[in-house]
Parts: C-alpha cells; structure tokens; sequence
C-alpha cells in the first residue's frame, strides 16, 4: 500500500476484503505469475532438449575432414537445433567470442572445462622423392640435415618431441617452411619440400596412397589428445551436453579407429 500510494485492503475487527485497486493488483499479479510460470517452463524445455543457437570452435584441417562430413547426422538427431561452425587455428577466447564449446588437440587453459575425447596419433612423414633425393632419416639427430616443415601454433614452429628406445628426445629446427595451418604443411611436403610432423587425420590418406611416407617410425611424436572444452562455472546446457556426447560417440575410445 505504501508503493503504490492508495489503501488495497478494507480492514475489519472480523475480515478483511480487496479495494477495487487491490483487486486490479491482484489481477495483474495473476497475470506476472503465469507469465512467470510460462517463462520457466520454456526455459526447462531448452535445459532437457537441444535447441537454440550451438557455437562451435574447431580447427581448420580436423573440423574440415573430420567434424563438417558428421554435422548432418547430428543436426537430424536435434532437429530444433541449429549450429554455427567457426573453423579457426589460432587458440580461440570461449567466452570473450561467445563459443559454448570448442574442439581442441592442445590444452592450455586450465580455466576451462575439458572432456577427453580421443588420442591422437602423429607421424613424421615425407615425399618418397625427397626420400630419394636426400636419404631417410633413421634417428631424430639425422633431422639435423634435413629440411624440416614447422606448424606455427606449436612451440614456435622448430620443436617436436620423440619418444623411442633411449627415451624422450626433443629436436630443435629452424622451419624451411612455417604455417599455421596442418594441410597446407601436408601439401608441401607432399611436393617434396621436406619433413613433416602431422595427426594422421591431416596426413593418414597421403601415406595409405604412398604420396607420403611414415620415416623415424620407432620414434614417434607421443599421443596428444581430442578434448571438448567449455566454459567453466555454468550449467552443461542440453545442447552442449548433447554435442559432446556425439563428439564421444562418432571420435572416442570405443570405436576401433578410435585414433584420429
């Protein structure tokens, strides 16, 4: 009565009844509650089924081979779901872009929520012409004299990391060819530019066709992992949960070829 400045009760020693303003308060009252009621129903139905808007960060080579061909079978399980697919190489801010989740080979924010994936296995690799050309390597330190092809994103580009018979060996090169981007290191060597250390899923059809030869092979690069990372701090939304089981089901470590 007070806030709205007029008197909403008539008071008795015996019982008290609505004002004629009371009962247009109580009215509208009414009317808040049950927007209110609606409101967090439809806010529950959004919690427990997928839908809405899913951002999606990926890298360029994993998300074009890997993720992009499974999107349709996902999209018809959810069908009032819609995604937006951001393929980029560089590490992305989840919640400064506005991303619910991202696919990541490498962890480096330990801010971040993290479900394991898949392992992910690495080769060492180059053109039976450059082979040819330039002999094969049969241990790390004889990298020393070849032309080695850097990943920009990845420790500067001139470091990769062997485990073998003798134990970890880290070889340190200056790149003949530095990017940010794994198939277009892939290519290169293809054309025989020189030696490449790359997942199988950029390099795996190059070497099964023989464009690509596997060199160094009892000293691989150890398994680096596929992880689904979010925001930490908030509840799984549906549709975040929903990917991320997906994800688990068509890459993780249940399937036969689970190794991407």
């Amino acid at each position: 009565e007070d806030r709205f400045g007029t008197r909403l009760l008539n008071r008795t020693t015996r019982r008290i009844s609505l004002t004629e303003a009371g009962e247009r308060v109580l009215e509208h009252g009414r009317r808040a509650v049950a927007e209110f009621e609606a409101a967090e129903a439809e806010v529950g139905a959004h919690r427990d089924t997928p839908s809405g808007l899913l951002r999606v960060s990926a890298g360029v080579s994993f998300g074009q081979s890997e993720l992009a061909p499974r999107l349709a079978e996902f999209l018809a399980r959810c069908p009032a779901l819609s995604i937006d697919l951001v393929l980029n190489d560089r590490r992305v801010d989840l919640v400064e872009e506005g991303y619910d989740v991202a696919l990541r080979i490498v962890l480096e924010d330990s801010s971040m929520m993290a479900r394991r994936i898949a392992s992910v296995r690495s080769f060492t690799v180059a053109a039976p012409a450059y082979l040819e050309r330039r002999g094969r390597p049969e241990v790390p330190g004889d990298l020393a004299a070849h032309d080695c092809l850097g990943y920009s994103y990845l420790s500067g580009g001139g470091l990769w990391h062997f485990e073998g018979p003798s134990g970890q060996i880290r070889h340190r090169f200056t790149p003949r060819l530095m990017s940010n981007n794994g198939t277009a290191l892939a290519a290169a060597a293809e054309q025989g530019l020189g030696v490449v250390q790359m997942p199988s899923f950029i390099i795996g059809e190059a070497v099964r066709e023989g464009r690509l030869q596997e060199i160094l092979a009892d000293y691989r690069k150890p398994d680096a992992g596929l992880f689904a990372v979010y925001p930490a701090g908030r509840p799984l939304a549906a549709k975040v949960r929903a990917f991320i089981d997906f994800a688990v089901e068509i890459f993780g470590e249940g399937r036969e070829d689970a190794q991407c």
